[in-house]
């Protein structure tokens, strides 16, 4: 695994092979509206920087009452104007144009790395998260980068023939220059010290926007209003703000102020070479406008740049850190497995001696599991709230790796094979599924992404899951838009969304593994005993391609037609067996059991 490093503990040099991939990403996206951006804001600094010559022949004229250089001079200012604002508009369409494909692309590709990644560890560590975070607020602003990198480069040409301009009335005048060293230096510093503390608070940004997501949306909204928790949501969103903004804020000052010394220290040079032009070197009033024009547009262009610096040394170098500490994590993650999914189970799924913590504890989730899904058959996993049954399904999906022991599927380690092809083998629903505000044909369809806008698979998944009612009750069937925020939207209860989710599990056919991970957990616990009835019937039909379907419950009376039981208790497997042996033994199962059917008399 790429370890990140912070771009607060590195320099620029360590830097130039992160920002390098991101200009050889929007390259590859955008040569040619690349080159023209690059070409126009080349251009556009020739007629500003001749700005100060034309002045220069203006006041000489003026004072040597030379009418040819006051007329050359107002040419050359109007051509300088008119060459300015037609560049100005030519570049500003082209960058629209570029900074919108570049935004699809930076946006674009961030997402394929996040869903790339086999394990689904860097969606659960908050380290990670405050990583992600920070990045996916940034990727929004990379579109301006290539636009601010060029726009550098002209403030930059334009301060070389600044120096140039002032050299050529007396070559001391060009040490103005080094006056901006220290303007240069702080604004290579601030957005590098700001960025450690954006880093350090950003899990009470993500707080606050959580909380505000909380208190002012419609799925929570009911239970904010009964529970009378508004006021309280509020304030836990303001205090987690404050804290964020207040150390934000501290620095901001800390560096801003570093930055006003820095500016007073170029502006006590400036003054002080202006009135030594004036007095100290018996200058033409010409040569005091041009050392006026041309210090002035110095201060101008060193402001820009400085600006522009900030920008790409606190997002430019920061995200091109980032984004490189993910394209390496994600290419770390590939571990080059390339045994292929077996077309059918034999002898099916063994966990040997498998145990899991999750990554930066040391809490086993999972301890020292060994248990047996045999191919064909319908095992159930039962046990009480944090006993590892989702955590299994993870390990069999291969979300995570075990922390120790070994999956082998007929005998050949998990690990061995190709994630891709072994999850193209897979199916299910899951208790935390995706609410994907589609036309309910896609919403469903996307189970199986080849076939997605299939009519008859759509429409057979529905019927496998139990949802053809559902379905009907749609003012346009499977042409219905879902979600209430979109034109023509409906909305649909959590009870409906889940049978949906449930239907999108079964689009896949022939899955060797189908996983239904508390799938009906809305619904009542007579509805979901029959539903596992119906699937439990619908399994052992499939049977030949030795299918193993696996069940996860809570409710221990929906899932006594399994062909095997395993119960989860403390990290770890307490006991296996049918519904009857395990009431006949008398143990954890039959007590959990007893207790549930009690609850319901």
């Amino acid at each position: 695994m790429s370890r990140f490093s912070s771009p607060a503990g590195g320099d620029l040099p360590k830097a130039l092979p992160s920002m390098w991939r991101i200009v050889k990403l929007g390259y590859r996206a955008e040569p040619r509206g690349l080159l023209a951006a690059f070409a126009l804001t080349a251009l556009r600094a020739l007629p500003d920087v001749l700005v100060a010559l034309w002045l220069v022949l203006i006041t000489n004229g003026v004072i040597d009452h030379q009418r040819d250089q006051i007329v050359a001079g107002a040419i050359g200012l109007a051509a300088s104007a008119t060459a300015i604002w037609y560049l100005k508009v030519a570049l500003g369409r082209v960058d629209r144009r570029l900074r919108d494909r570049l935004s699809i692309t930076f946006q674009a590709h961030v997402a394929n790395l996040q869903a790339s990644v086999p394990s689904i560890e860097h969606h659960e560590r908050p380290e990670y998260l405050d990583r992600l975070s920070v990045l996916r607020n940034q990727v929004f602003a990379l579109d301006h980068l290539f636009g601010s990198l060029f726009s550098t480069l002209g403030w930059i040409v334009r301060l070389v023939f600044a120096i140039v301009l002032l050299a050529s009335i007396h070559p001391l005048l060009a040490l103005l220059a080094v006056g901006a060293v220290p303007i240069v230096g702080v604004a290579a510093w601030r957005p590098k010290i700001e960025r450690v503390v954006d880093e350090r608070v950003a899990s009470d940004d993500r707080l606050a926007r959580h909380l505000f997501t909380g208190a002012t949306t419609s799925p929570p909204g009911k239970e904010v209003r009964v529970a009378g928790t508004q006021a309280m949501l509020v304030e836990r969103r303001s205090s987690a703000w404050r804290h964020w903004y207040g150390e934000v804020s501290t620095t901001r000052w800390r560096t801003a102020l570093w930055q006003m010394a820095a500016w007073a220290l170029f502006a006590a040079g400036f003054v002080a070479a202006i009135a030594w032009v004036a007095t100290g070197l018996d200058a033409s009033p010409g040569t005091v406008v041009l050392a006026l024009v041309a210090g002035s547009r110095l201060s101008a262009y060193v402001n820009e740049a400085v600006a522009e610096l900030g920008f790409l040394r606190g997002i430019w170098l920061d995200s091109a850190q980032r984004l490189a500490w993910l394209e390496d994590y994600a290419a770390a993650q590939t571990d080059g497995a390339t045994r292929p999914a077996p077309a059918a189970l034999h002898h099916g799924i063994r966990l040997e001696d498998v145990s899991f913590a999750y990554p930066g504890t040391d809490r086993p989730v999972l301890d020292h599991v060994d248990v047996h899904l045999p191919a064909g058959s319908v095992v159930a996993v039962v046990g009480e709230n944090g006993a590892g049954k989702t955590t299994l399904v993870k390990l069999l999906a291969r979300m995570y790796p075990p922390t120790s022991g070994r999956i082998t599927v007929d005998g050949n380690d998990l690990a061995e094979i190709d994630a891709t092809s072994w999850r193209a083998r897979m199916s299910g629903a899951f208790q935390d599924f995706a609410r994907l505000e589609f036309q309910a044909l896609t919403t469903v369809g996307l189970g199986d992404e080849p076939r997605h806008d299939d009519r008859r698979a759509v429409g057979a998944a529905v019927g496998r899951a139990g949802a053809d009612r559902l379905v009907d009750q749609l003012r346009d069937g499977l042409d219905t838009q879902l979600g209430p925020s979109w034109d023509g939207g409906v909305d649909v209860s959590f009870g409906q969304w889940q049978k949906l989710a449930l239907a999108r599990g079964y689009m896949r056919e022939e899955p060797l593994v189908l996983i239904l991970d508390e799938p009906t957990a809305a619904l009542d616990a007579e509805t979901e005993h029959a539903l596992f009835e119906h699937y439990a019937q619908s399994a052992r039909q499939a049977a030949a391609s030795g299918r193993i379907t696996v069940l996860v419950s809570h409710r221990f009376s929906t899932v006594r037609m399994a062909d095997r039981i395993v119960v989860l208790d403390g990290a770890h497997v307490v006991e296996v067996g049918t519904h009857e042996e395990l009431i006949g033994r008398g143990g954890t199962y039959a007590e959990l059991y007893r207790i549930q059917a009690a609850a319901y008399r």
